[in-house]
């Protein structure tokens, strides 16, 4: 599949797979374990949390469909537990990032450099919220 990239970023229209935008924001989604989903509740809904030493980047998803299937079948199985976030972010500031597809139709992410993920969160609009939570009973 080509890289997707900033043709879905000049007007009202939708990304593939998902992702909502308007000439304002972006909808993004987040597959998140309980120890990530503690540290963005510290930051009052406002940020995501900086990267370990051995993550290299940040990978905001574009639609929930994909967020669900990791969020249930990774982070359930690493870490107990798995949630899907949503939140927005200005489309604006996401135009120098390429959609990346790592799979099949809606594996749709981009990646943001760790050393930018605090930019990121400053152009993330209103908080971040929890729209799916998984445990270990969900199948």
């Amino acid at each position: 599949m080509e890289l997707l990239n900033n043709k879905y970023l000049n007007g009202k229209q939708d990304w593939p797979n998902g992702a909502q935008i308007n000439n304002m924001t972006t909808t993004l989604y987040r597959p998140v374990g309980p120890k990530e989903l503690a540290l963005i509740d510290q930051s009052g809904w406002k940020k995501f949390p900086p990267r370990l030493p051995e993550q290299p980047i940040f990978y905001p998803v574009m639609n929930e469909e994909y967020a669900i299937q990791i969020a249930r079948d990774w982070n359930v199985a690493a870490s107990g537990s798995g949630f899907v976030t949503k939140f927005a972010v200005k489309t604006d500031y996401l135009k120098q990032f390429d959609v990346q597809n790592v799979g099949g139709h809606i594996h749709n992410e981009l990646w943001i450099p760790a050393e930018q993920l605090d930019e990121f969160n400053n152009n993330i609009v209103g908080e971040i919220e929890v729209t799916k939570s998984f445990y270990p009973t969900d199948k």
